[in-house]
This record gives structure tokens, C-alpha cells and sequence, in this order.
């Protein structure tokens, strides 16, 4: 058998390609959009990936199994949860007809080639949620060595059963959610202590509160260490535990759950944008379409097009880009071509490819001297910010997460966590200056950004609260 996770760090989520060595036969199990790095590794390998299978109607990326659909692999899809939650894109191929689709239930099994998988229902994260448990009978095994546990059982926690309510909007469906949890757990304590977990997120992931770092475990160490697991043993304590510190949930996770459901649009390869000339560049609006200039912050803040976006190409960029800007908005890239392919494969995969071009950074020069409207972005350290407040006090915004913001706070300061704040600009006054704070000044920079962009008089504490408190 052969079997590789294909990691995604930005995102922090795990796909998994299994094959059958011996007819060359491959699954993909909860792919991203961009589907030709699986396709790669397979062939690399001596595979041909022939299907695609989902543990569930994912909220925190897009998916790619519409596109290996689309090129012919068959679909494997839950078909357990009620009729809210089920998969509506396999009846809308491309032009006309169904994808080849399998809807699964408790209990069944299907192979790729001699790999057998067989579905096991996880409810609580999700209603149709599924894990599948793989056994390689081309090597002689009558029983599983591992299980995809998508976004059930974490390394050191479960899947959050908040979400439905929380970032899809369906009131009352968190407690309920969390009780149907509970019971998957007792069912999970029954599975054999050798089996390997396999699971689609890993630290950073805001699919959970404690994920860990370490990429897989077994189910005999998750049952003797897993805090969430543990707490398990009393169901009220445990719907209070696995309720309680979750963090908000970006934006984008609205999105992603109704286009996965729906149907994701078909990209047929990843996209590639053309380079803008600076007079075409001196023809966009930032106002209107979302200029994402990914240099550092500390040359953002001296000098951008008015107008941009700041996201800094490093790990938090798709999240901060999904949560601040709205589906449909035409995007340009400000940024070096060699980072290109990264940034483009980064917004696919939260939903953002709507792109107009690309300027190169070496260009912003020009842009300047050819006319281009620039502007600074203030930030003040912490005795400018105390004497700020001393005079005629800003309105305090902390973009930080609640539970960060119940722990310490500025006096009087408003909580409205950064991947929520596209949302609910209504809750900030803009008759006011606006301080802007988190923990160490990274996500109030991109909140002062948009803010900026919106319209506000916005200024960004530079280090934040750690460096409030030593201030």
C-alpha cells in the first residue's frame, strides 16, 4: 500500500493519497482545490488517482473533489446527517448529467484496487460527517491499520461541533451538536488501540481549540491523553468542555461550507494571472477591488497604493485574506513574481479567484511616479498610545479572540476578532479616531489596513499588548 499526506501549512490541513501499488490504482481522501500536486505525487509513484472521498462537507477550504470529478475520478460521499447536509454538485457536471458518485453510509466498504476502505458515521461535527478505516488487504491484512479521521478526532482534540452554528448560521445547533459528539466518543473508545489516526487538521487550525503538532497518533493514545476525549466520561461535563474557548471562526467558513455543499466552480488547472503594466495598474480603484500587497508590513505601512489590502505572504495569509475580503471582489496581487504560484494557490483554496492581474513589487516605483495616489498607514508605540488616551480617547478595538481579550484588556476596549471584523464594521464609529490592538500588532496591522481602506482615521499599536503590559 502506498499512503502519503500531502500537508498544507498555511491552512493546516492534511489530504490523504492512498494506492494500490500492485494495479496502480489511487484515492485522494479530503483533497484542497488545487488537485494537480495529488496528481503529481501520484504519477511520480506509478499511480492514477481514480477516485476522491470526503469525510464531510468541509468549512475551512475549498475542496477539490468536484475537480477530480470533473477529470473522472469517482466521487465517495456521505449520505448520512439529515437532508440539509447533503451533496448537491454530483447531479452538475460540467454541461449536463452526474458526476460517477457513491453516497455511503455506516457500514459500507468499497476498495481501490486491493486497499479496502469501510465508513464508520462520526456525527457530532458535523451531521454526515464519516471516517474511513483502511485496510491494505493486497498485503495480507484482514483488519485496518489506520482510520481518515477528518476533522473528528484531532491529535489531542476533537472537531468542533459548534460550527454549524457558529460560522453557517444555524442557531441552536451547537448543543445538540456537541451531545451527538459525545455519544461518537463512547463509540470511538470501542475502536482497537493500534489503529493509526489520520486526521485532516493539525495545529493551527481553527477546526478545534488544543490541536497538536504532531501530524498522526493512534487510538490507544488518544484515549489515555486526548483532554477532550478524557472529559468524555461525564456527557454534561464534556458538552461544557468542547463548547467552552472555541475560537471565532474566519469569515470565509460561511462560504466554504454552502460552495462545498453546492458545488465549488471548476477551475480546470490552477489560474494564472497576467502581469499588469503600471498604466493598467494606475486604472484600478483599491477601493472596489481588493489590492493585496504582500510585502512586510514595516514597507506597507511607509507607503502603499491607497487604498490595499496588507497580507503579508506568510502563514496567516489566507485566512486574513478569506476574512477580509467578500466574495466577488476582483483581486490584484502586489507581489514578487517568484511568489506568485503560492499566493494564487492560497486564495483558491479559500474561494478567492476572482483576479484581475499582478504587479510586481519592483513596479510600485513607477506606479508612484507616474501619478498613483500613496499613502502611509499610522502606528504608535505604547507611550503615543497612552497619551492618545489621556487626550481626547480613541475608540479601542482589540482584534484579538475572546478568550485571549477575557484574560487582559486595554480599559474600555471593544473585542472584535480580526477574522470577523469585515462583517461588522457597523460596530465601529467612524466619528472617532480608532486605536487598534491584538497581542503583538500583526493582526491589528491588517485590521488597521482595512480599516484604512474603509474609510476609518485607524492607527495600529505597534507590538500590542505585550508590549502594553511591559510599557
Amino acid at each position: 500500500m502506498f499512503f502519503r499526506m500531502v500537508y498544507d501549512e498555511k491552512l493546516a490541513q492534511a489530504a490523504y493519497l492512498i494506492g494500490c501499488q500492485r494495479t496502480g490504482e489511487a484515492i485522494v481522501i479530503d483533497p484542497e482545490r488545487d488537485v494537480d500536486r495529488y496528481e503529481r505525487l501520484a504519477a511520480a509513484n506509478g499511480l492514477r488517482i481514480v477516485a476522491v472521498a470526503e469525510t464531510h462537507i468541509h468549512a475551512d477550504f475549498l475542496s477539490g473533489a468536484r475537480e477530480l470529478a470533473e477529470k473522472g475520478a469517482i466521487a465517495y460521499l456521505s449520505d448520512e446527517g439529515d437532508a440539509e447536509w447533503k451533496y448537491e454538485w454530483v447531479h452538475r457536471r460540467q454541461g449536463s448529467g452526474s458526476y460517477a458518485f457513491r453516497l455511503l453510509r455506516d457500514g459500507d466498504v468499497f476498495s481501490i484496487g486491493n486497499i479496502e476502505l469501510r465508513v464508520v458515521h462520526t456525527p457530532g461535527h458535523t451531521p454526515e460527517h464519516i471516517c474511513f478505516m483502511v485496510t491494505d488487504r493486497g498485503g495480507g491484512a484482514d483488519e485496518p491499520m489506520g482510520v481518515a479521521t477528518g476533522d473528528f478526532v484531532f491529535v489531542g482534540d476533537l472537531g468542533r461541533p459548534d460550527l454549524l452554528e457558529s460560522a453557517a448560521g444555524f442557531a441552536g445547533k451547537a448543543d445538540p451538536s456537541a451531545h451527538e459528539l459525545h455519544r461518537t466518543v463512547r463509540r470511538f473508545l470501542d475502536w482497537p488501540d493500534h489503529l493509526q489516526v489520520w486526521p485532516a487538521h493539525g495545529a493551527g487550525s481553527a477546526c478545534g481549540k488544543a490541536l497538536g503538532a504532531v501530524p498522526q497518533s493512534t487510538v490507544g493514545y488518544e484515549k489515555r491523553f486526548n483532554r477532550s476525549i478524557r472529559a468524555a466520561a461525564d456527557e454534561a461535563e464534556f458538552v461544557q468542555f468542547i463548547l467552552s474557548g472555541q475560537p471565532e471562526p474566519p469569515l470565509y467558513f460561511a462560504r466554504m461550507k454552502r460552495d462545498n455543499k453546492q458545488g465549488p466552480k471548476v477551475l480546470g488547472g490552477v489560474p494564472a494571472p497576467r502581469r499588469l503594466t503600471v498604466d493598467e495598474m494606475m486604472a484600478i480603484d483599491a477601493r472596489s477591488t481588493a489590492v493585496i500587497d504582500t510585502r512586510p508590513w514595516a514597507a506597507f505601512r511607509e507607503g502603499h497604493l491607497a487604498g490595499a489590502l496588507s497580507f503579508p505572504l506568510n502563514k496567516a495569509f489566507p485566512t486574513d485574506a478569506g476574512s477580509m475580503i467578500l466574495e466577488g471582489e476582483p483581486i490584484v496581487l502586489v507581489i514578487e513574481p517568484a511568489r506568485l504560484d503560492e499566493a494564487v494557490r492560497d486564495l483558491i483554496r479559500v474561494g478567492l479567484d476572482e483576479f484581475v492581474g499582478w504587479l510586481d513589487v519592483a513596479d510600485l516605483a513607477s506606479l508612484r511616479a507616474a501619478g498613483a495616489r500613496f499613502e502611509a498607514t499610522r502606528e504608535v508605540a505604547v507611550a503615543a498610545a497612552r497619551s492618545m488616551l489621556e487626550r481626547t480617547p480613541p475608540f479601542v478595538l482589540d482584534v484579538r479572540k475572546a478568550s485571549e481579550f477575557a484574560e487582559g484588556r486595554i480599559d474600555g476596549a471593544v473585542n472584535i476578532a480580526h477574522t470577523r471584523l469585515r462583517s461588522r464594521l457597523s460596530e465601529v464609529p467612524k466619528d472617532r479616531p480608532i486605536l487598534v490592538n491584538c497581542l503583538g500588532g500583526s493582526r491589528s496591522a491588517r485590521a488597521t489596513a482595512l480599516l484604512q481602506r474603509e474609510g476609518y482615521d485607524a492607527t495600529n499599536l505597534e507590538g500590542g499588548m505585550t508590549a502594553w503590559m511591559k510599557g
